[in-house]
């Protein structure tokens, strides 16, 4: 059973200054927890399962030695952020300092500034995923990566993709030699680019794009095709687009 004060703790890790305070943040659903359970990234800090998870997970639930608390469904209820609460909440640490990253020399690196919708987010990093994107280096301005509607959005895809935050200008400084390649408008046709890699690919935000004093740091602005009539494409659908380019 849960008490008022865990029910208010869980919680308050929605928000990020608690996040940050605490080290932690929630994880939710069955495929997702499978994945993070079978994992050796981030470290798991306990685990709240009604009793038919714990059912269909016995064996791992005989195994497991750290903090596991069976809860009912209005329990879960109360410390989920979905609004069809799954069987299973995970509250993961937050690891110290930033996740190993690859070698932004050797890699396809995505590069976003100031994106602020969280499920913007949590598509980007799953499409990051699929095209095997080696980084992703966020501005500070960006959404925090552990809010949980971008947990949910990436459906596991946060525990594949190393994620930094970090001041744009200063990295791009440190690898002078790869081109950064930047999303805009009135920029080198897409179909028309020779996209290479290693490199930077910088998505700005969802409804500014790239601030102007970033803009003076790429290399090659480049702009995908349009055909019709929409003013714009969503932050995650064009960094889909741009990644396929990239993988091609």
């Amino acid at each position: 059973m849960l008490s008022k004060a865990k029910i208010k703790y869980i919680n308050s890790l929605q928000q990020k200054k608690y996040r940050q305070k605490e080290q932690l943040f929630i994880v939710e659903g069955e495929k997702i927890i499978a994945e993070v359970l079978s994992q050796d990234v981030f470290k798991v800090h306990s685990i709240y399962a009604t009793d038919i998870w714990l059912n269909k997970n016995m064996t791992f639930a005989a195994q497991y030695t750290g903090i596991l608390t069976t809860i009912s469904v209005a329990e879960l209820k109360k410390i989920s952020t979905l609004k069809t609460p799954n069987q299973v909440l995970v509250l993961l640490e937050i690891p110290k300092g930033n996740i190993s990253s690859n070698n932004p020399d050797q890699s396809f690196n995505l590069v976003l500034e100031n994106i602020q919708d969280p499920g913007n987010m949590g598509t980007i990093i799953r499409i990051a995923d699929w095209f095997g994107v080696e980084n992703i280096f966020c501005s500070k301005g960006c959404v925090d990566c552990y809010n949980p509607k971008v947990i949910q959005a990436t459906m596991g895809s946060f525990l594949r993709v190393p994620i930094q935050y970090t001041d744009l200008e200063v990295l791009f400084q440190k690898h002078t030699e790869l081109p950064i390649y930047g999303a805009v408008l009135g920029g080198t046709n897409l179909q028309q680019s020779r996209l290479k890699t290693p490199s930077f690919l910088l998505i700005g935000n969802e409804g500014k794009g790239l601030s102007e004093a970033t803009q003076q740091l790429i290399t090659e602005g480049i702009t995908i095709p349009k055909f019709g009539g929409a003013e714009s494409l969503n932050a995650a659908v064009a960094t889909g687009i741009l990644c396929a380019a990239f993988r091609q």
